[in-house]
């Protein structure tokens, strides 16, 4: 037996973190911020364990306590006060994001990234507007008691090429608001060229695009949806947001997202689709996010609560996984507690 080449030896303490080929550091995650305009209090997040919806009030006194993990960078999501067809509270200047980005960029450092969406602002919970077709017959379902059939969930769809303009005010209200990235996660088609000539067209060309590139439909959002009130109220997404069989795909969305002027380019979620991370690395040298899931993030604290798994080690595993496929930053409701233990 060859014995002269033996790996172990490299795994001995002392010299095992000197050869490690993959760093995790705090300064590469990024952690979700819920903020509710419906609410004076925090209010705990049932289906993730360790997260809260806080109140505009709360916003800084959140963000200190994210920032003294060691965490840099915020993202935020709204939940706001009331919603309509087609999201108008989405860019209101006295909207809640906006409210909260004020409070912080002048109380914090935090980098602070927002997510530009219309799903937690329509009263159908789509992201986007509905075409005249589809529109008729949501509005119809109010008076009839819902959509009852598939049938006609199916025929329901987002009106692409009209959602564009509204991203773009979203966009631009963030920014005038102090957002220091915006995060188009939509999933339509031009939404990073319509974002990026709106905010280069209002004086905010320093504002960088992180664009949610590949976007699956997938069954691992559901916390999130539970988090954000974001949920569909009929049907499904998968007319908008990508097959979970396909990943050549994910490779032309990407393409056309550069293309229009990405500056950081995301794979959502993570876990089930390291492949992607990999190949989209491998294909631009642009900065590349994965978003560690609300159901990825769910899961383990399920398996954890039942005793079956140490959370803070597969916690760690996880996003050290992610980040050896090949994502630079992290998107992650660990942030916090992995953060720490860095």
């Amino acid at each position: 037996m060859d014995l002269r080449h033996r790996p172990r030896r490299l795994r001995r303490d002392g010299l095992r973190d000197l050869v490690s080929e993959t760093q995790l550091q705090a300064s590469d995650l990024i952690a979700p911020m819920f903020v509710d305009a419906t609410t004076d209090e925090r209010e705990p997040i049932e289906s993730m364990p360790g997260h809260e919806r806080v109140p505009v009030s709360e916003a800084v006194a959140r963000v200190e306590e994210i920032q003294a993990t060691g965490v840099e960078s915020v993202i935020l999501f709204g939940i706001p006060e009331a919603k309509d067809s087609r999201g108008t509270r989405a860019w209101a200047e006295d909207g809640v994001v906006q409210r909260a980005l004020r409070r912080i960029t002048a109380e914090t450092d935090m980098f602070a990234i927002t997510d530009v969406c219309l799903c937690e602002y329509t009263d159908h919970g789509h992201c986007g507007v509905l075409d005249d077709g589809a529109r008729e017959r949501w509005e119809g379902a109010q008076t009839d008691g819902g959509i009852a059939t598939n049938e006609r969930e199916s025929s329901l769809t987002v009106d692409n090429d009209a959602t564009l303009d509204l991203l773009g005010k979203i966009a631009e209200s963030h920014a005038a608001a102090g957002a220091e990235m915006v995060a188009p996660s939509s999933a339509t088609d031009g939404m990073v060229g319509a974002i990026r000539e709106t905010l280069d067209g209002t004086g905010h060309t320093d504002v960088p695009i992180m664009s949610y590139a590949a976007k699956y439909e997938s069954a691992f959002y559901g916390p999130f949806r539970d988090a954000a009130d974001g949920a569909p109220a009929f049907g499904d997404r998968r007319h908008y947001q990508m097959d979970p069989a396909n990943a050549d795909e994910a490779l032309r969305e990407v393409d056309l997202d550069v293309e229009q002027g990405a500056d950081v380019l995301m794979i959502k979620p993570a876990l089930p689709y390291l492949d992607v991370v990999q190949r989209v690395d491998e294909r631009t040298d642009q900065p590349v996010a994965a978003y560690n899931v609300s159901g990825e993030y769910a899961m383990l604290q399920a398996a954890a609560e039942k005793g079956w798994l140490d959370i803070d080690a597969v916690a760690h595993e996880s996003l050290l996984s992610i980040k050896r496929a090949g994502a630079d930053l992290i998107l992650t409701y660990f942030a916090e507690d992995v953060a720490e233990s860095l």
